[in-house]
């Protein structure tokens, strides 16, 4: 069972605080969800909006079809009018508002809206939708959002202004009474998300108006949770990714999306843990700079890491660009830091707020010059806290920059999934190489077979580091023979990770093995292609699926191995290039066979990916490249 419910507003007007009451109250009631925002980079009065989906199995994506579709602009109906399938909740008092009014619109969204309705006789405004959808068989449910608003101030004494953003809680209070769940699990959200005693009251009685608008329509029942969950957006999972894996120092300079993920971390600073060894309950500190820019950043976080603090910085497109600089000079001073990188629509500023996956060869060769870096990708919010503790161990084991990518299109959207699927048990410290005792003779770049030197700390003996190339010691040296065995050194670390990292942790498999055909993905698409092949199994389509988690150190082996015999091998991803096949050819000599690509900055549903696969694995199509998203 899955019910897709988007919400949408003026930015600035409460969806994403709308959208996490609902979200909480039916993740409250025993299901799942996956919820997505979109927003656009200027502050407020742009459309937003949040895609939802429901399910009573976990479930790892939204759609683009819509079967509930709440709106309190005018601009939200307009929209997104084309998509709803079943019910379409709207203000009464815009019935007579016209599209070509609406400032707030894109001309370009404006003459699509303009058109549908002219097209199949109608005129422009919210009346006309209303007949429109009607005329689709799709239930519509006007609310008087005024009236409401206007009872509430009464009611309880205050101006309008004080409660006009109720009227978000009046729709998903209509939303939430459609699904026919015990009206408790909503209340006790908007408790919960709404400390102040005041904002409770309005908000309550704002939802309880919302849900005596409308008859339950899916008829829902509370499922008992018989394991303990979690819910989290994708900033949130690396952060307390970060704190579990023992993060001692975090730099940032703030840009979107990166931001969250710092912020979250710096209200966390005070941890509490049991010693191991003791037993005994001791507290920790982190600490957490907002640098000048994101230079100072990157460099911050590389002078932490030299005194054995477990150090990181979180970033995005511009900000990483400002940091290439620091994180060559990480690499040839073979510093442990990572970089959190969230990608977003480039180039320059872009799409800020936007998702992306067209960084991938950009960061896979960042900064000047020869030198190893471990790139991860995570493909949902379980990863994303997992390689956040994965990528303070590689960094320290290997010593040597670890750039963790995460997609905006994670980053800004959540999920709800069992606590037991983190495999806490499993995520376990590596420091690497660490001598105690350097004494005063102490090489910081000791030639060794795996490349790797005995790692001593800044302020336990004397050691030297400087950006041009130098001997053991670290003095600088320009001689060819000292040239050419420092730079196989570095190097080899990345052959001793390639050799020591199983393939097999930095690749997943999924679906039927013994498939001719094959998808290859990395990142959030994971999610829409998982939830399509299980859906597509219904219709006798069946496929394997290839999740690329590590770039560098590549499992090209592995890799290789699971493409030879296939005879449809289908690469999605979110860019223009196909630059994660790009990369499969350049380690396997083997080339995708089809494409499925999207650039326009918003993620991948899974109702897409799904009409994708069977018009590549149906009808051959070469390549298809999707358009879904407003």
């Amino acid at each position: 069972m899955k019910i897709n419910w988007l919400i949408g507003g003026a930015q600035g007007a409460g969806v994403d605080t709308a959208a996490l009451v609902f979200g909480n109250a039916i993740a409250g009631a025993g299901y799942y969800i996956y919820g997505n925002r979109e927003y656009y980079s200027d502050i407020k009065g742009r459309h937003s909006y949040f895609a939802l989906t429901v399910s009573d199995e976990r479930v790892r994506s939204f759609s683009f079809t819509t079967d509930i579709l709440a709106t309190f602009d005018a601009e939200t109906v307009f929209q997104h009018f084309t998509e709803v399938k079943k019910v379409l909740i709207y203000n009464k008092g815009l019935l007579n508002t016209k599209a070509e009014y609406v400032q707030s619109m894109e001309p370009e969204i404006t003459d699509e809206a303009i058109n549908v309705l002219k097209q199949n006789g109608y005129d422009t405004t919210i009346g006309d939708v209303v007949n429109y959808v009607k005329s689709k068989g799709i239930t519509v449910i006007g609310i008087d959002y005024d009236e409401i608003i206007r009872k509430i101030a009464e009611e309880v004494k205050v101006p309008l202004s004080v409660v006009e953003r109720t009227k978000n809680t009046a729709a998903i209070g209509a939303s939430y009474g459609l699904f026919g769940l015990n009206k408790q699990y909503l209340l006790k959200a908007i408790k919960d998300v709404f400390k102040n005693e005041t904002f409770v009251k309005f908000n309550t009685m704002a939802a309880e108006m919302g849900i005596s608008q409308v008859s339950p329509m899916f008829q829902l029942k509370e499922i008992p949770l018989t394991k303990e969950r979690v819910q989290l957006d994708g900033n949130t999972a690396i952060a307390i990714g970060k704190i579990y894996g023992g993060l001692g120092f975090q730099s940032f300079y703030p840009i979107s999306p990166a931001s969250d993920e710092s912020t979250y971390i710096q209200a966390h600073q005070e941890v509490w843990y049991i010693d191991p060894e003791t037993g005994d309950k001791k507290k920790r500190t982190i600490v957490v700079l907002q640098a000048e820019d994101e230079l100072a950043a990157i460099n911050m976080a590389i002078g932490a890491s030299l005194t054995g603090t477990r150090a990181a910085t979180a970033t995005s497109g511009p900000g990483f660009s400002l940091m290439t600089e620091g994180i060559s000079w990480a690499g040839m001073d073979e510093a442990p830091v990572v970089i959190t990188y969230y990608i977003r629509g480039g180039p320059a500023t872009g799409q800020p707020t936007r998702t992306s996956q067209a960084d991938l060869l950009f960061v896979m060769n960042v900064s000047h010059g020869e030198f190893p870096r471990i790139v991860l990708a995570s493909g949902d919010h379980i990863e994303a806290f997992q390689d956040a503790v994965w990528a303070l161990s590689l960094a320290e084991k290997y010593q040597t920059p670890v750039i963790h990518f995460v997609e905006k299109a994670i980053a800004n959207a959540y999920s709800v999934f069992d606590i037991d699927d983190l495999e806490m048990e499993k995520l376990n410290a590596e420091r690497g190489k660490i001598v105690e005792n350097p004494g005063d003779e102490y090489e910081r770049f000791k030639f060794t077979e795996d490349g790797i030197s005995p790692r001593a700390f800044l302020g336990s003996t004397y050691m030297f580091y400087t950006g041009d190339e130098h001997n053991e010691m670290g003095h600088i040296r320009e001689a060819s023979t000292n040239r050419e065995k420092m730079y196989a050194k570095r190097m080899q670390k990345l052959e001793t990770a390639d050799k020591e990292i199983p393939e097999e942790n930095r690749i997943k498999t999924f679906g039927d093995i013994d498939s001719k055909n094959i998808v290859i993905t990395w990142g959030s698409p994971k999610g829409p292609v998982l939830d399509a092949m299980e859906e597509l199994k219904s219709e006798g389509i069946k496929f394997s699926v290839l999740q690329l988690r590590m770039f560098s150190p590549f499992p090209k082996n592995l890799v290789r191995k699971l493409l030879l015999d296939k005879e449809k091998i289908i690469d999605i991803e979110g860019n223009y290039m196909g630059q994660a096949a790009m990369v499969v050819k350049l380690y396997t000599g083997i080339e995708a066979t089809h494409y499925i690509l999207k650039w326009n900055g918003r993620p991948m549903g899974r109702d897409e990916v799904k009409e994708g696969l069977k018009a590549v694995i149906n009808n051959d199509e070469k390549k298809v490249v999707l358009h879904g998203g407003a």
